[in-house]
């Protein structure tokens, strides 16, 4: 189900503008929105999941157009969201929690019901602690859960923010993978500042710059934009010199190995080297 954004804006109260006249279309399948804090993502996740109205602008997700109050309520019928902030009942078990949450989005059957969680508790790998209290799980068995709720109505638009801020290197790869699991035919929107975890999912992204997109393509695009403005510099430990920012360090005794983005100086032990996605993100937006 794609998504088109058309001038888009939104302004808070005290005339702070998180969105200026965005506009992006979002196919179906996985897609990466990635930018700085403060960026703006956030604010458009919200829209698109219909809790805030845009100040100006159109978003048609499908055949809905979200200016429309019955629009807006048939999409969420197809829409699961998964918020950076999940709010969770502590006191409840996992399978109590998608069971209350089962009910609020229509699924009145019990059994169907059941069903449901018990299949959705397998895929998130967590029958096992499908009797727990939620208040004993750990942050990633919390992210898991909140992708269950997402995903109890089988929803064909899924929205996804910042859901591997704060997870252990092991747990974010897990839910890299459950994420890519969720693609195929519905359209999976994954918010975040990291990355790795567009590297690791997305054929498609948006860059977000304050409020606006500065980049909208595919990967290999912003790999290409990068080209020739990605470099090793060996220094004697000293910070290299020149127009760049430093993407990585890597220490050999006495001497480091500096990955950076733009133009060393003339002076610089430097090699070209093939960018990756974080030397194309700094590329575009440091306006190297």
């Amino acid at each position: 189900m794609q998504i088109t954004i058309n001038n888009v804006s939104k302004i808070y109260p005290g005339k702070v503008e998180a969105l200026h006249e965005l506009n992006l279309t979002i196919p179906s399948g996985m897609y990466g929105l990635l930018g700085p804090n403060g960026a703006g993502k956030t604010t458009l996740m919200r829209i698109l999941a219909g809790i805030l109205r845009p100040t100006s602008g159109q978003i048609l997700v499908g055949p809905y157009d979200l200016s429309r109050d019955k629009d807006r309520v048939e999409m969420k019928r197809t829409l699961g969201y998964l918020p950076q902030d999940l709010g969770l009942y502590p006191n409840l078990t996992a399978f109590e929690f998608l069971d209350y949450i089962g009910t609020l989005k229509g699924l009145t059957n019990h059994e169907k019901r059941k069903a449901r969680i018990n299949e959705l508790l397998e895929i998130v790998s967590l029958t096992r602690a499908a009797k727990r209290k939620l208040q004993g799980f750990s942050g990633g068995m919390k992210r898991r859960i909140g992708i269950a709720q997402a995903l109890l109505n089988n929803p064909k638009v899924i929205i996804v923010d910042e859901p591997t801020a704060g997870l252990d290197p092991e747990e974010r790869i897990r839910f890299r993978n459950l994420l890519v699991q969720m693609g195929g035919d519905r359209t999976v929107l994954l918010s975040t500042h990291i990355v790795e975890d567009i590297a690791q999912t997305c054929n498609h992204l948006a860059v977000m710059k304050q409020g606006q997109i500065a980049f909208q393509g595919m990967v290999s695009d912003l790999l290409a934009a990068a080209q020739g403005h990605a470099w090793s510099v060996t220094t004697d430990g000293r910070p290299p010199e020149g127009d760049l920012t430093v993407v990585s360090t890597l220490h050999h005794g006495q001497s480091i190995d500096y990955r950076v983005v733009g133009r060393p100086a003339p002076t610089a032990l430097a090699r070209p080297v093939e960018p990756g996605l974080e030397e194309g993100y700094i590329c575009l937006m440091h306006n190297h």
